[in-house]
């Protein structure tokens, strides 16, 4: 089997990482990821994806992949996925409002988990600088 490159690992870790009954669209992790486009995450999720719950990855007007509307639906359901159907009943999408997940925010102050930082405190040494540039 081949290795896999540090993106695709990224992209399957954030995959992973998709609760039950969320979803991201390709665009969405690519955004996440902050490098690339939705296009380069289906590549990873056509070639690696079968590891991961590939059903929570959709387009982002909550259509799926032609071919694999069965399997997902039965997958959405046993979930929870928040669902629309077409006027006639005979499609589906999921509710990208309802089922859309953001990825691992930070908390907001005031929600559980949330760091109080006051003016004062100490910065983390590990705290990601940014690179000194020319000074004008």
């Amino acid at each position: 089997m081949a290795e896999i490159d540090d993106y695709s690992a990224r992209v399957l870790d954030v995959v992973d990482a998709i609760p039950p009954g969320q979803v991201m669209s390709y665009g969405d992790i690519a955004e996440y990821l902050g490098r690339y486009g939705p296009r380069r995450v289906g590549k990873v999720m056509s070639t690696h994806g079968g590891a991961v719950p590939w059903w929570r990855v959709i387009h982002s007007d909550g259509s799926m992949v032609p071919g694999h509307e069965r399997a997902a639906l039965r997958q959405y359901r046993e979930e929870g996925t928040p669902l629309r159907t077409s006027a006639d009943g005979s499609s589906f999408r999921v509710d990208m409002r309802q089922a859309r997940w953001r990825g691992l925010e930070a908390p907001r102050p005031g929600e559980p988990g949330a760091v109080d930082n006051r003016p004062g405190d100490r910065i983390p040494d590990d705290f990601p600088l940014p690179e000194p540039g020319p000074r004008d």
